[in-house]
């Protein structure tokens, strides 16, 4: 079912075409919403804008590397503007790279430029590459299965499974970096992905030293990102080997538990929220410290997208995420969490900066596609629109944005916030065309 989900992500006129759609009070009918938005000339600038920049796999003016999570984000619009055969080479490195345990490395980097702090690893497989692997993560493998599961959505190009990378397929080696995960970053008891405490789907851990790097202090936890992720991977990789592949493994059945063990540990009913983390070796931060009543919102908008929310649920998460982005001045529905963990309780990122509570359309981006792709076009369009802004007020794409006073920070050419606004423009406008063409007079006496 991965690439049947893929497909409704980029074409969401085929979901719930008729549920209703509110936002800021009104209610407007689906012909003009799609005259809205098909329209709107701020989208087709920041497409264009969006598109020069992904001629380039490296994340951002600030990292050299190209990072599998970054990659997976902006793939569909790197396919627009590079040769097939480039963007296919880009995602054969990241296996040729692979660990002999199965384990996916993060980032990619010409071994004459890997003078990081990384503990760098080589493989004969690519010779002149260099590899390092965040360890406090646990999403790499499944950003590569994603990856290649857009690849195929986009191209038909279903001979890449059966590529060999020295001496497995790349079919094999997408399944031995499920099996990674399911053996080295796995808990029994909850039947759920673990990694190191980070803030929602950041990659640093809260304990202070090299924050990427497990290390004595570091705290095992289990949080809705790591499982999200890993969930829309397994689901990929059932649906692009299909039965062409014999596996020891029912992964259908691993799907299904695992959706039954996030919704019953992880998502809060009463609060109608996931919760930030169930702790298997004990926690970071002091007893008195209530940790619950942060909202996550990056993992929350990949669960949304694996599937594991229904409409109401995810109309309350929207409130919720509008409620937060209205409690400070530039902050849109991308404001990693909410409210920011104090610094005595995660040093290694003081709150509203970064990846703690700083604003990362790159993740906001991914909301917008949740609620296009579940009917709610309106709330959608509305909500991607102070990105946009955001984009063409600063020219170009940033990592992330101070809520406090509209900066943007970190890395310029952002490939990732590129990426995803891409994506969601072209969701937006393949709803809005199709329900343009199915109503031709341009009147719609119903609203949705």
């Amino acid at each position: 079912m991965g690439i049947i989900r893929y497909i409704w992500r980029l074409l969401p006129g085929f979901v719930l075409a008729g549920f209703s759609c509110y936002a800021h009070g009104t209610t407007i009918s689906k012909g003009e919403l799609s005259h809205a938005i098909l329209n709107d000339h701020r989208l087709d600038r920041v497409e264009a804008m969006a598109l020069r920049l992904l001629n380039g796999f490296t994340a951002g003016t600030s990292y050299r590397e190209i990072w599998i999570r970054d990659f997976n984000t902006f793939i569909d619009g790197s396919l627009k503007v590079r040769s097939r055969d480039d963007v296919k080479e880009t995602l054969l490195l990241f296996f040729k790279i692979q660990g002999a345990d199965g384990n996916i490395p993060d980032g990619a980097i010409k071994s004459d430029e890997a003078n990081v702090g990384y503990q760098y690893r080589y493989s004969d497989l690519a010779p002149g590459w260099a590899a390092h692997k965040n360890t406090v993560e646990t999403d790499q493998e499944s950003s590569l299965i994603q990856a290649v599961c857009k690849y195929i959505a986009v191209t038909g190009d279903r001979g890449i499974l059966d590529e060999k990378i020295g001496d497995a397929t790349v079919r094999e080696r997408m399944e031995a970096a499920l099996k990674y995960v399911r053996r080295d970053r796995w808990s029994e008891k909850y039947g759920l992905v673990i990694g190191a405490t980070t803030v929602d789907w950041g990659d640093m851990q809260a304990q202070t030293g090299w924050g990427v790097a497990v290390n004595d202090k570091t705290k095992w936890a289990i949080s809705i990102y790591d499982n999200a992720m890993y969930l829309m991977a397994i689901d990929d990789f059932a649906d692009m080997v299909n039965n062409s592949y014999h596996s020891d493994t029912n992964w259908e059945k691993t799907a299904a538990a695992l959706k039954e063990n996030i919704r019953r540990y992880l998502w809060d009913a009463k609060a109608q929220k996931y919760i930030p983390h169930i702790y298997l070796n004990g926690s970071p931060f002091p007893r008195d410290f209530d940790e619950r009543r942060i909202l996550y919102t990056g993992g929350t908008a990949c669960a949304i997208l694996a599937g594991l929310n229904n409409h109401k649920e995810i109309l309350e998460i929207n409130r919720q995420f509008l409620a937060a982005a209205a409690s400070e001045k530039y902050a849109t529905i991308g404001m990693t969490v909410y409210p920011p963990y104090p610094l005595a309780e995660f040093p290694n990122v003081p709150p509203f900066t970064y990846q703690n509570g700083g604003d990362w359309t790159w993740f906001g981006g991914r909301m917008v596609q949740a609620l296009t792709a579940n009917g709610f076009a309106q709330q959608a369009y509305h909500e991607i629109s102070p990105m946009i802004d955001r984009v063409l007020k600063n020219n170009g794409f940033f990592e992330w944005y101070d809520v406090k006073t509209g900066e943007p920070k970190g890395s310029a050419d952002f490939r990732g916030e590129a990426g995803v606004l891409y994506d969601a423009i072209e969701q937006l406008r393949a709803w809005a065309e199709k329900n343009t063409q199915q109503m031709p007079d341009g009147n719609s006496e119903r609203n949705f």
